[in-house]
């Protein structure tokens, strides 16, 4: 696998797993009467919080592998059943169904303390678990080790990996009332299907890569391993 190779598919797996197109009708839920630029603030602040907490992870995730004594082919098989699970439910059901409800309690205001108050309310559930999951945490431990045949600059481009995803994020937020017209209900619940069926097809692969590197001869190498 080449450093192009490794940042496409790095990209691919976080961007499904966070899914910043598919959760834009629950950003606009969340900051429903919240005027346009205290919205751009409280996006910028979540795109924040993803790359600092997936950069954390990136960086020390596979120190704590070790430190709880947890084999990487075992959290493959672990992260690659979590996501299964998340990419079967966002293929099958309407994934933004069960948080369109979640409108807030109507408080409106604006400056940055109400941008303040208004994001530590959405830290949980729509910044975590929502945005950052265990599949998306997974993903990263999972890469990180990939990173570590390119050497630093693997590492890099692993950080400008997350990072190209939480620009994506946020200008997915941004763009919330421009997405929403163009794609409509349907647009937006295709887009959340087709990535659920990526995410499907992903874990599959995290599964038989730590099945592979867990046995001898169980798995082919290049079914494990195919690029």
């Amino acid at each position: 696998m080449s450093q192009a190779e490794f940042a496409v598919n790095f990209f691919v797996a976080l961007f499904a797993l966070i899914d910043p197109i598919g959760n834009v009708p629950l950003f606009a839920a969340a900051t429903g009467g919240v005027k346009w630029r205290e919205r751009a603030w409280i996006a910028l602040y979540l795109s924040l919080f993803v790359l600092g907490f997936l950069t954390f992870f990136y960086f020390t995730g596979l120190s704590l592998l070790e430190f709880f004594g947890i084999s990487l082919p075992a959290f493959k098989i672990a992260g690659g059943v979590i996501l299964f699970l998340m990419g079967l439910e966002m293929a099958r059901d309407d994934f933004s169904a069960k948080f369109s409800g979640d409108d807030g309690d109507g408080e409106t205001g604006v400056g940055m303390a109400f941008v303040r108050k208004r994001f530590e309310r959405m830290i949980v559930p729509f910044a975590m678990p929502l945005l950052i999951g265990p599949g998306a945490i997974s993903s990263v431990i999972i890469y990180a080790d990939k990173a570590k045949a390119f050497g630093l600059a693997g590492a890099a481009v692993g950080l400008g990996v997350i990072g190209a995803v939480s620009l994506a994020t946020l200008l997915s937020f941004l763009a919330t009332p421009i997405l929403t017209r163009i794609l409509g209900r349907i647009g937006l619940t295709v887009v959340v299907r087709v990535l659920g069926l990526i995410l499907c097809a992903l874990a599959i692969q995290f599964v038989l890569a730590g099945l592979a590197d867990s046995t001898s001869g169980f798995i082919r190498s290049t079914v494990a391993h195919p690029y």
